[in-house]
């Protein structure tokens, strides 16, 4: 078994498609309609068969409400990898983007958190 989708919520799903395709640099694999929403998935350019990201749109009530309470307490609500986040920090705030804690060490990873805006934290980590 082995995980093949994973969701994040999303206020605004072509906001979003634009922020994760543009600034975070993954690559669009599926954007079909489906109703009066779509169905977006990313993936990372380094593993174009890996794990697809689903922007979910976070239109049920208790999504919206889950979505809102994470982001308040400042908890991130998915992780990504990167190879070193100190480097990806400086890259990405140069492109704008805002960060609510900068890179950290923490034990064996090394952390960051931006917001994505669409109503997420977003952690970054390279392991030490």
């Amino acid at each position: 078994m082995k995980i093949i989708v994973t969701s994040l919520f999303v206020e605004d799903q072509a906001k979003a498609l634009k922020f994760y395709s543009e600034i975070l640099g993954f690559e669009k694999k599926h954007d079909v309609p489906v109703g009066e929403y779509r169905w977006i998935t990313l993936v990372s350019p380094e593993a174009p068969e890996g794990t697809e990201l689903v922007l979910e749109p976070n239109n049920h009530p208790a999504a919206k409400e889950y979505q809102q309470k994470l982001f308040a307490d400042g908890i991130p609500a998915t992780m990504f990898g990167v190879a070193d986040v100190f480097k990806e920090y400086e890259r990405l705030k140069s492109l704008g983007v805002k960060f609510t804690m900068e890179p950290k060490n923490a034990g064996p990873v090394t952390i960051a958190v931006f917001d994505d805006t669409s109503g997420n934290l977003i952690q970054i980590a390279h392991n030490n």
